[in-house]
């Protein structure tokens, strides 16, 4: 008996602390931006070879693509990131792993919610929502990397995100390179397809996570 009420109790745990366990990507409430001082060095973005990757997945497979900064700059002192703001060009998105025969640009259109009139919101709807931004809150180190931490906003729902990154400064060159990180897509009301949302969709959804790249490359 004694055995059995420790079982009991052990399997109560971990349910309790699954529970209580955040689903992976999960966002926070949006902080206040990163200060930038009046000696802080501005690094404008390339928007030529600077790009967020992304993939996103579904039970029969996954699809991988790109998005463009359209704009953005990076404030450092001291050789230091110190703050920074990103406008995101929705109307960029691109669909990487697919050739135009295999239907690339039917997701493109899909995504960007312009592929059928009046079902807009399939994804990022870029005809309401054509921008989306990032915007620094801070700037920490963890065992070695520099971790960002930013308001994230997509069709005008701002959550804070972290991730780690690589940042070099070199020639009056800057560049942010991110490890990979996911963010939870509904969070930023982006439903479409989601089983977390819709509970009658079977085996017809796309996960909610993104996994998501940055690299971000900026000169004085």
């Amino acid at each position: 008996m004694k055995n059995i009420v420790i079982a009991l109790f052990s399997v109560m745990f971990m349910l309790t602390v699954s529970g209580c366990k955040k689903k992976e990507g999960s966002a926070k409430d949006a902080k206040d931006a990163a200060g930038t001082t009046a000696e802080a060095v501005a690094y404008n973005v390339d928007t030529n070879s600077s790009v967020i990757e992304w993939t996103g997945s579904k039970q029969t497979g996954k699809h991988s693509g790109t998005v463009k900064l359209s704009s953005g700059t990076v404030f450092t002192k001291d050789d230091v990131v110190q703050s920074g703001n990103f406008t995101i060009d929705m109307n960029s998105i691109e669909v990487t792993d697919l050739k135009p025969e295999d239907g690339k640009a039917d997701l493109e259109g899909h995504l960007k919610g312009t592929s059928v009139e009046g079902e807009a919101d399939h994804f990022f709807n870029v005809r309401k929502y054509p921008e989306a931004k990032f915007e620094i809150t801070g700037i920490t180190m963890d065992k070695g990397k520099t971790m960002i931490e930013g308001n994230l906003t997509i069709k005008e729902t701002t959550k804070n995100i972290k991730f780690a990154a690589l940042v070099n400064m070199e020639n009056n060159r800057l560049s942010i390179v991110s490890d990979t990180f996911v963010i939870d897509r509904t969070q930023w009301k982006v439903n479409y397809a989601s089983k977390s949302v819709f509970a009658d969709l079977g085996d017809r959804f796309v996960n909610d996570e993104i996994e998501m790249r940055v690299v971000v490359k900026a000169m004085r």
